[in-house]
């Protein structure tokens, strides 16, 4: 069983820790999920999705509550069945999101979603009436579920720039990372995943018997079919986020070092949907907006970090990203964070 199939046992114990905080879970409970429970204190050890999946429909079922008792209200059964129904009649993602975010704001208290456009770019902002924030595990989970239901809707991975949360990182952060993005910011001063506001002009068409085979296998389906799992595109982009972007190989280059042809490195990454010039502008786009989102690197300093020849390049690059320039997008993120 490869890792991109698996799921670390720290999230086991997490989802554990809302539904059983009076003490140890029962061994049945993890038996009927096919979890050992010698292993549950042990590390380095990892579960199957499959698994996972079951164990989430067990506490599901247990406390009537698919968001694990993270919220005073919660989702009762049946909730994520009539977001996803309501939110697949809607002719693009940006209106199905809409819907979906405006059924989770009307469910839950503590957390209340809301879709904000800004020309290139889109934030699916959590707004929390609460000062103190909650587990990474409990954000983590509504972006789960909120992504999951976005690429399911649209039928294909919605890339994902960046997260901000407002809690601590946590000791453990690698399957967060798979799953979402590896670029993640904590301790921000609100909780909120940006995605290209392009996506959202996807058309809806899913049919009913698409609905009853997608909640037939929530959420093991979001786990592993629409996370960036541990390919050959998720490791050329390790890679490439460990050098500095003048310093990337070109294809010819790439290709000797991970002792392929060229045609077979193409016809690989092809079969992930990937390309090597799309992974290098995705790591530049996902870098770009981390260095932006501060005010101690300078636009000129970004744009040589990044690899082009000077800041009008840079300029045109990014706005071909997302639509608007880089200073007005650090304008942005920095009236957002001094306004919350």
């Amino acid at each position: 069983m490869s890792d991109k199939d698996t799921i670390s046992m720290q999230l086991v114990r997490e989802a554990l820790l809302q539904t059983c905080p009076a003490a140890e879970p029962d061994a049945s409970l993890l038996a009927g999920a096919g979890i050992a429970f010698e292993h549950l204190h042990q590390p380095q050890a990892r579960v199957s999705a499959e698994s996972y999946a079951r164990l989430w429909r067990l506490l599901a079922r247990r406390c009537n509550d698919e968001f694990f008792a993270m919220d005073p209200r919660g989702l009762r059964s049946g909730s994520l069945a009539f977001m996803c129904r309501a939110s697949m009649g809607q002719p693009t993602l940006g209106a199905g999101l809409e819907t979906a975010l405006t059924f989770l704001s009307l469910m839950l208290q503590d957390m209340q979603p809301g879709l904000v456009r800004q020309q290139g770019l889109a934030e699916i902002v959590i707004n929390e009436p609460r000062e103190e924030p909650r587990r990474a595990f409990t954000y983590f989970t509504f972006w789960m579920i909120v992504h999951g239901v976005a690429c399911w809707l649209a039928g294909r991975r919605i890339p994902i720039l960046a997260i901000d949360l407002r809690c601590a990182e946590p000791p453990f952060c690698d399957d967060y990372r798979v799953m979402f993005s590896e670029n993640l910011q904590f301790m921000r001063p609100r909780t909120r995943m940006i995605i290209p506001s392009e996506c959202l002009q996807l058309p809806l068409r899913r049919t009913e018997q698409e609905l009853q085979r997608f909640l037939a296998e929530i959420p093991g389906n979001i786990l592993v079919k629409y996370r960036d799992p541990s390919s050959l595109g998720r490791r050329i982009r390790t890679d490439l986020l460990q050098l500095a972007p003048g310093q990337w190989p070109d294809a010819d280059q790439l290709a000797r070092q991970l002792c392929l042809s060229v045609s077979t490195l193409r016809r690989r990454l092809a079969e992930e949907g990937q390309t090597y010039q799309g992974l290098k502008d995705s790591v530049r786009r996902e870098l770009a907006i981390a260095w932006l989102s501060g005010d101690d690197v300078a636009m000129c300093e970004i744009a040589e970090r990044l690899g082009f020849a000077d800041s009008s390049s840079f300029y045109k690059a990014f706005r071909k990203w997302f639509g608007c320039n880089p200073g007005h997008y650090r304008a942005l993120i920095q009236a957002r964070q001094t306004s919350h």
